[in-house]
């Protein structure tokens, strides 16, 4: 049959419709369409004629280590390189740890030629349009990068990165790349390459990981610092997870092998690295966290040779060490130290201390910590942007209650007494009551705001700063508790904050690194921060405490000093100085890993005002020798001078304007004279002394045990009373009893939860703990067995009645090695006792004198049905090297909370004054 157009095969008919079609278009468009065909063509052409052109070099040069200079660009500061690497045939490599990699990095890797052109052309857009240097790469594209170029974000060298991953591919084999890659990675450690890392995490040769430790390795690709487990432990978990997870769904691993799998077991720090050692070696580590954040990766860092000017100043650098080794020498190993000191002009960090540990170790410098008494200037500031000046008087009392603390009171450091008090003498005498007045007048959130401005993250990692915390008075809210640094910060950030106080309000962001040559520069841009006028008028007040502390010879300087109480101790947990000269601020801080009493060998307590201003003085001295001596701004005078809360004074002030004086101490209501004659003659006298005051009026009754003697009183000791808080001593040690009983330690959220009930006296705790417990039901079982027979559970655990001996026979089981409770949930109760806020040292607290140190649980209440009178209870141990009693007064019918607490802190020192113990 003839060929007809009816005959037309169906891909002809196909074809030739759209042409058709197409010449309907307008005639621009047509032209347009094929002009973009063509660039096309000549795009690709272009892209296979540049992949033609470019060279795959020979095999890479050995990796070469990166020398960090002193901010002079010539004094070598240190040297960063690896120091480890063992190339392994990928025969050696087990087939589960490969697929760890392919799963974490590359899973299509046996599937393309070498190059993502999603990832490529969104590298393209990102560094066109963003300038942010994304783009996902293969593991060629990685080997490429680390091999053979550097680590510049640019356009022409993921380009060029692109060449050479398919010069690669077309060269070697899947598996000879794959070999490759794996020799050439850093994972941190100093270890270079999968044999070496094997070894420095896990103590053995790649041939004998498990899937499982591969992954953990493939984790650290995406960074090897915060990879590292002893590092950042929650992010590997998180990484080494997914990378499990990716790989079951490949099939490599069994269905749901991440939640039956443990996480392996990785060596706490590796016995091959060569670390760098003592203070430097934390200062290498910062400038390499700075470095990567700038967009240079590890893997250059370590091995591509390259010459970075750090901010450091080696003579400044030399003074922070000299100063802190030469405080240091002699004293208690458990003491830390760190110090940080910053150019104000452009935030280049001129010395850094943050242990002497070296590479790798925990960063003082770094550790959030309670600040104390040096975030007292930043309420000064805040409140000259209120209108108020730095002469305006305040009420200095101490004690004194405020409304936003529960009911407890706050005491200036000593008890100090300035009851008119200019806001400068109040700073130079660093009372508490005046600047915990003034934050609530203009409001503890603008004081968050001056920090946050200043240099004080608005999170740490993903807490928000400055506010409480869950279980705490006002979780997620700033209280004026900022005023007395409860809030921790870092000496990091705090250097920052006076950093930014000593350039006129003007606030550069801290740097460690000048320059890396032909990689990078840093930008300084300084941001107004603080009013020029207000910085200088905190200068001025500061530069007043250094004149009270002690001059710097030659060196006009401001400061302010700081001391965090340590629980119900006259010790300090934190102790700072900080402050600036002109050119060069610093913070010191001088504590302990984890919180403890510090003192010198002599036993002395550590506060602010001593080794730390010392360590400050000595430095500034040091850093700044030869310096001109040149003098801070002269005081603005900002604001307006007022009478701030003066209306708070009662009648019987009668100091003048400014005049500071001692109030009552520690002890001063206990009248030692009056333990005369034997022991029976002083119960006898006691009782008829508390008898009077019951006849008075008052309802109470005392218990007294002598832990060293094995004396014992009591004053209606078998009296029910109701327990109010401190039924929460017992609540805990029901839980901990049950605990033990199942074989097991608390959790970390039972012991979260047990903390905010000791501490923080939270009541949702206390319920949450009392259902767990099992409610009336639990706790009396748990209370037979600890021998408190006169203690009845309520439905209400706030209802439960108890008696004064009972309260005793609290304390000392967790004394007693026959206790039911174990040695671990006796010291774990103890501690959370300790810690109580130091501000409710109130109650049996006024039967201690300074040294002796207060474990306690104070409970108050005010009871509608008792006419709103309080119920005022207080229970706890007192002890030192000499002195170990366990004492627990109950009372109730007081009209108001302040009468029930001195009534009780009167019984207390009663009964020492008597008995004598």
């Amino acid at each position: 049959m003839p060929w007809s157009p009816r005959h037309r095969l169906p891909g002809r008919r196909w074809l030739r419709r759209p042409v058709a079609w197409v010449r309907r278009w307008p005639r621009w468009l047509r032209r347009v369409t094929a002009a973009l065909i063509a660039v096309q063509v000549v795009l690709i052409l272009a892209a296979a004629g540049y992949v033609w052109s470019v060279d795959l070099p020979g095999d890479p040069t050995p990796p070469q280590a990166s020398v960090l200079y002193y901010r002079d660009g010539k004094t070598v500061l240190a040297r960063i390189g690896t120091t480890d690497r063992t190339d392994v045939h990928l025969d050696r490599v087990p087939l589960g740890v490969r697929q760890a990699f392919l799963a974490a990095e590359d899973r299509g890797f046996y599937d393309h030629y070498g190059v993502s052109v999603r990832g490529l052309l969104r590298a393209v857009w990102s560094n066109i349009v963003r300038d942010s240097g994304q783009g996902a790469s293969t593991i060629t594209q990685q080997y490429v990068r680390n091999a053979y170029l550097t680590q510049e974000r640019t356009v022409s060298r993921k380009a060029k990165e692109a060449a050479l991953a398919l010069k690669v591919e077309d060269r070697f084999s899947k598996d000879e790349i794959l070999e490759r890659y794996l020799n050439t990675i850093y994972f941190g450690r100093g270890a270079y390459g999968i044999e070496a890392a094997a070894q420095a995490f896990f103590g053995t040769s790649v041939d004998h990981l498990s899937a499982y430790q591969g992954a953990v390795l493939a984790a650290m690709v995406k960074d090897p610092t915060r990879g590292d487990p002893a590092v950042d432990p929650r992010w590997t978990l998180n990484r080494w997870k997914w990378i499990v997870r990716a790989m079951s769904e490949a099939g490599w691993l069994p269905p749901g092998a991440v939640d039956t799998t443990p996480y392996p077991a990785v060596a706490p720090a590796s016995v091959t690295a060569s670390t760098i050692g003592g203070p430097i070696g934390l200062i290498t580590d910062r400038v390499e966290d700075e470095l990567v954040t700038a967009g240079i990766s590890r893997q250059q860092i370590r091995t591509g040779g390259l010459k970075v000017t750090t901010t450091l100043d080696a003579t400044v650098q030399r003074a922070a060490t000299t100063s802190i080794e030469k405080a240091l020498k002699g004293q208690p190993d458990e003491l830390r130290s760190a110090l940080v000191a910053i150019d104000p002009h452009d935030g280049g960090v001129r010395a850094w201390y943050g242990g002497d540990r070296g590479r790798g170790f925990y960063d003082d410098a770094l550790a959030a910590r309670p600040p104390a008494s040096t975030f007292k200037p930043l309420v000064l500031a805040a409140a000259e942007e209120h209108d108020i000046n730095y002469r305006s008087y305040y009420n200095g009392s101490s004690p004194r209650v405020f409304a936003d603390r529960g009911g407890a009171p706050l005491f200036n450091l000593d008890n100090l007494q300035c009851p008119i008090c200019p806001l400068d003498t109040a700073m130079v005498y660093s009372l508490n009551t005046p600047f915990y007045a003034l934050t609530e007048q203009i409001g503890p959130a603008s004081v968050r705001d001056v920090a946050v401005r200043l240099g004080v993250p608005d999170r740490y990692d993903e807490q928000t700063t400055m506010v409480d915390l869950k279980g705490e008075l006002a979780p997620g809210r700033t209280r004026a508790d900022i005023a007395i640094g409860r809030y921790p910060v870092t000496p990091a950030d705090l250097a920052g904050v006076y950093s930014t106080l000593a350039n006129g309000g003007e606030r550069n962001n801290r740097h460690f690194v000048a320059s890396v040559a032909g990689l990078y520069r840093a930008k300084v841009k300084p941001v107004r921060s603080l009013d020029r006028g207000i910085a200088a008028d905190v200068g001025a007040v500061l530069a007043g405490v250094v004149e009270h502390d002690g001059r710097i010879p030659g060196v006009p300087a401001a400061a302010k000093t700081g001391s965090q109480q340590y629980g119900n101790t006259s010790d300090s947990s934190d102790a700072w100085t900080a402050g600036w000269a002109s050119g060069l601020a610093a913070a010191v801080w001088i504590g302990r890993e984890t919180a403890g009493p510090i003192r010198t060998r002599d036993g002395k307590a550590i506060n602010g005002d001593g080794m730390p201003y010392a360590v400050f003085r000595a430095f500034l001295s040091g850093a700044l020798a030869g310096e001109p001596a040149r003098a801070l701004p002269a005081a603005a005078n900002v604001g307006t001078m007022g009478k701030g809360d003066l209306e708070t004074l009662t009648s019987g002030a009668k100091a003048g304007p400014g005049q500071v004086f001692p109030g009552p101490q520690k002890g001063d209501r206990v009248d030692r004279s009056l333990a005369k004659g034997s022991w029976d003659e002083r119960v006898t006298r006691l009782t008829g002394v508390l008898s009077k005051i019951t006849t008075g009026g008052q309802d109470f009754s005392v218990s007294f045990v002598d832990r060293k003697t094995g004396r014992r009183y009591d004053y209606q000791g078998d009296r029910p009373f109701e327990t109010a808080s401190v039924v929460k001593v017992e609540l805990l040690a029901a839980q901990l009893l049950q605990a033990q009983d199942a074989g097991r330690a608390l959790t970390a959220a039972e012991k979260e939860r047990a903390r905010k009930m000791i501490v923080a006296s939270d009541n949702d705790a206390a319920e949450q703990i009392y259902d767990a417990i099992g409610g009336a039901g639990g706790l009396r079982p748990a209370l037979k067995r600890l021998g408190l027979n006169d203690t009845v559970p309520a439905a209400n655990f706030g209802l439960t009645t108890t008696t004064a001996d009972d309260q005793t026979r609290m304390v000392t089981d967790l004394l007693a090695t026959g206790s039911p409770l174990d040695l671990a949930s006796r010291q774990q109760i103890l501690a959370l006792m300790s810690s109580v806020n130091a501000d409710q040292t109130w109650g049996i607290s006024a039967a201690s004198f300074s040294g002796e140190q207060v474990a306690l649980k104070n409970g108050w209440l005010a009871r509608s049905t008792e006419d709103n009178h309080w119920i005022i209870n207080s229970t706890g141990r007192i002890s030192n090297d000499k002195v170990d009693v366990a004492l627990s007064v109950l009372s109730h019918g007081h009209h108001s909370q302040p009468e029930g607490i001195a009534a009780v802190e009167q019984i207390a020192a009663l009964t020492r004054s008597y008995l004598g113990w």
